[in-house]
């Protein structure tokens, strides 16, 4: 496996080695030590997501706030999607900064998102299956999140902003600014 440490300290992005050949192919999705390896500490995954959607879906930015806050390794299945991760640690010297990264069946890259970050992805294919394991289970009343489309953070999602599709949740969701406030 090779990682690269992305601008947002102590957010990496994973590459698997791959084995192929004619019949098909092998990778290790996940291994403890090797991820303990490369972030300093043992993550202790407790949840595991998936989600199908389709072209121009966006969903994000969310993150789970306190106590229940979570660390992701994401990756997808099927399909293409361009990941999405704000820093909102109070206190980073990134605070407010994003970084996205195309993640893809084809390219078997993985995103560790640590505590502390806004997340959210757009599918760029036809469809997308999108797996995580959560360091920490969901709780309802830790959800929070900002509108993806948010002017501040001015994320490119690389689709057409008439072909968005947002939940209903997501485009109530508050501004990069009301979180801020909640933040510091």
């Amino acid at each position: 496996m090779t990682y690269t440490e992305t601008k947002l300290k102590g957010c990496f992005i994973l590459e698997p080695t791959v084995f192929e050949d004619e019949r098909g192919y092998f990778f290790e999705s996940f291994n403890e030590a090797k991820l303990t390896a490369i972030l300093g500490y043992t993550p202790h995954f407790v949840q595991d997501n998936q989600s199908k959607s389709q072209f121009g879906v966006v969903r994000g930015l969310h993150l789970q706030a306190g106590e229940y806050a979570q660390a992701k390794l994401v990756r997808v299945v099927e399909g293409k999607v361009l990941d999405v991760v704000v820093d909102v640690r109070p206190g980073s010297p990134t605070f407010g900064q994003h970084i996205s990264v195309e993640l893809s069946a084809e390219n078997r890259k993985q995103m560790y998102i640590p505590r502390g970050f806004l997340h959210g992805f757009s599918v760029l294919s036809e469809n997308a299956v999108f797996f995580y394991k959560c360091d920490n289970n969901y709780h309802k009343e830790a959800e929070d999140g900002v509108n993806p489309l948010d002017p501040e953070l001015a994320v490119d999602w690389q689709i057409p902003a008439e072909q968005i599709i947002l939940s209903q949740k997501d485009q109530e969701a508050q501004s990069f600014g009301g979180l801020r406030k909640k933040l510091i």
